[in-house]
């Protein structure tokens, strides 16, 4: 009886906070909102490249007040929030705006699993736009700024016994600002979009020993048959070791050790490479020993394949994987939901639009001016597709005196706006290094806020010289690293060339078409070109990359097609943005690109 009496409570307990929380708002939604459960929200491990056994999940439930900037925490929160959707999203269970004039506050609860005694309690953030400042138990932790990359505190020292208080105020600019912002800004039309306030990837707390692994650079060479690690530790002591074992599958294939602080480099032979074809994942086991004593232990992966360039027989210099000219073809992919604005729904959905990129028969997605959270660049390592990393720069914004767009010149930022930048690009960079999928960087986009391009584009190749750097997709042009990219449209056109580098087609396409029933508003829709069915738009597809054929044999290394998805008003995607509706012929699509990417072979 005592049993039947508990498991109601908890019954009624679960039926009264599923209650609590519903979609807001009556705009287009893919189907995976319909899935979501506010107890088990984004359930999987957030960081698949440096995993540990024990973990706790936060998202779920939590009170939010929108209150003026400047103001002290609430005293009574206005309801209830599902975290990690940006408050002026669907699945926030919120959708309102917040403005440069006020803060984002967040209260929660949440319990340490008492098995975890003796150990540190990192508090980790996927990622929070744009300012965040942390308090546990009343007490301040720590503050960080930046929209995109991961951030951790230890808060050991903090906890009390029982329930724990978690505090959370965020203010963000959006374009009133000078900081990141990607695609948002407070006014959303054309191609800009609806802002992402607070908390947007998951929120989570880790046990670690005081003497831990923080973070894992991997840099693979196939040249040599080796791959490299390099670790940073928290509360490194000397003479501690690291013990680092390769597999392939169950099989060991390499072995390394060194002492805390120094490189390990460990040879693979006959080494499997990664590509597209053939995504081969090696996986790794890291300890920490001290004395042969284990104070901790990380499992991760990696992938044996290079990325370069190389003058082919014409004189043509040709983006090569694996030292093999390799053409790379894929869509400009957004990242962006019509009921989680920067948050996918749910791993699977956050799976889905990779999926449909490898069906469509594309070999590479150009990810752009946002950064996904880990678990999607797993997902690409895994499935095997290339990435294009953009770092999502803002755009027009006061603080950027000189607003001139054309060739050689370049923005003038005020030293505050710089530090920002430079400051959030290494983070990003940090966070991304080690994923195998990503063989492109790309500091600057179409001259939004594009400075120092020299200085920038030299600190970017020089910090991580195993990846090619895009130095401005589209422009302003200047003679510095690995790529020339090109944007033109509707059509693709080579109306530049660059024999010393890299020439690509960073952006083109956008073949428009509104479908009924799937439109995030229901006017005012316009893709570059505009058509009325799904036989017009798969005919105008082939058009252009019948002409993309010719222009890769004149010297085309790259092409990237506009877009994955339709994103808010724009409606030149594959897909509808609900994901609901492909807008083109699969099996068609997929045959003439497989001619575009094979025109080099």
């Amino acid at each position: 009886m005592r049993n039947y009496r508990m498991l109601l409570l908890l019954f009624c307990a679960c039926t009264s906070l599923a209650a609590q929380w519903k979609p807001a708002g009556d705009r287009i939604k893919t189907k995976w909102a319909d899935e979501i459960d506010p107890q088990k929200v984004l359930a999987e491990y957030p960081r698949p490249i440096m995993e540990r056994k024990e973990w706790k999940n936060l998202n779920g439930l939590w009170d939010y007040s929108i209150e003026k900037k400047g103001a002290m925490s609430p005293d009574k929160y206005a309801g209830k929030i599902l975290v990690p959707f940006a408050v002026e999203s669907s699945l926030s269970g919120v959708m309102k705006e917040v403005g440069e004039e006020n803060e984002l506050w967040y209260h929660t609860t949440f319990q340490v699993p008492g098995n975890w005694k003796g150990k540190d309690i990192l508090l980790h953030f996927g990622a929070v736009d744009w300012k965040a400042d942390i308090w546990l138990n009343d007490i301040k932790v720590g503050s960080h700024t930046g929209g995109y990359a991961p951030f951790s505190f230890d808060i050991s020292p903090y906890l009390t016994q029982g329930s724990q208080k978690l505090t959370i105020k965020v203010w963000d600019p959006t374009s009133g600002g000078q900081q990141p912002r990607g695609k948002q800004v407070n006014e959303p039309e054309g191609i800009w979009y609806t802002p992402v306030t607070g908390i947007w990837q998951t929120v989570w707390l880790e046990p670690v020993a005081h003497n831990s692994i923080s973070s894992i650079k991997t840099v693979p060479n196939i040249d040599t048959h080796t791959v490299s690690f390099n670790t940073e530790m928290r509360n490194a002591t000397f003479g501690d070791v690291l013990d680092i074992t390769l597999y392939e599958g169950e099989k060991v294939v390499g072995k390394g050790k060194a002492a805390v602080g120094q490189g390990v480099v460990v040879g693979i032979k006959d080494p499997k490479l990664w590509s597209p074809e053939n995504p081969f994942l090696y996986d790794v086991n890291i300890k920490l020993l001290r004395k042969g004593k284990l104070l901790d232990e990380v499992d991760s992966y990696f992938a044996m394949r290079k990325i370069s360039s190389e003058r082919d027989d014409m004189g043509i210099v040709r983006m090569q994987l694996n030292n093999k000219d390799y053409f790379q073809f894929g869509p400009l992919d957004q990242g962006w939901w019509p009921d989680g604005l920067y948050t996918a729904p749910s791993d699977e959905a956050l799976k889905y639009d990779i999926v449909k990129t490898k069906e469509l028969g594309f070999n590479m997605i150009r990810k752009h001016v946002k950064v996904e959270p880990a678990r999607w660049y797993t997902h690409c390592d895994r499935l095997g597709i290339l990435v294009w990393q953009d770092m999502p720069n803002g755009g027009d914004s006061p603080q950027w005196q000189n607003r001139k767009y054309f060739d050689g010149v370049e923005m003038v930022r005020t030293a505050e706006s710089e530090a920002t930048y430079r400051k959030e690009w290494k983070e990003i960079m940090d966070y991304l290094y080690s994923y195998p999928s990503i063989v492109v960087w790309v500091p600057f986009n179409e001259a939004w806020g594009q400075f120092k391009t020299k200085e920038i584009t030299e600190w970017t190749k020089g910090y991580d010289p195993s990846r090619l750097v895009n130095t401005a997709s589209g422009g302003n042009h200047y003679p510095v690293g690995d790529i020339l990219d090109l944007h033109n449209y509707p059509g693709p056109d080579m109306y530049l060339y660059d024999a010393q580098r890299v020439t690509v087609l960073g952006e083109y396409g956008g073949i428009g078409l509104p479908m009924d029933g799937h439109l995030w508003k229901t006017d005012n829709n316009w893709g570059y070109v505009k058509f009325k069915n799904t036989g017009e738009v798969t005919a105008e597809y082939i058009k252009y990359a019948e002409k993309l054929k010719k222009l890769v044999k004149n010297g085309f290394s790259a092409a990237v097609y506009t877009q994955t998805t339709d994103v808010e008003g724009e409606v030149n995607g594959f897909m509808t943005y609900d994901r609901k509706k492909d807008k083109m012929d699969v099996e068609k699509i997929r045959e003439i690109n497989t001619e575009v990417i094979n025109t080099l072979q």
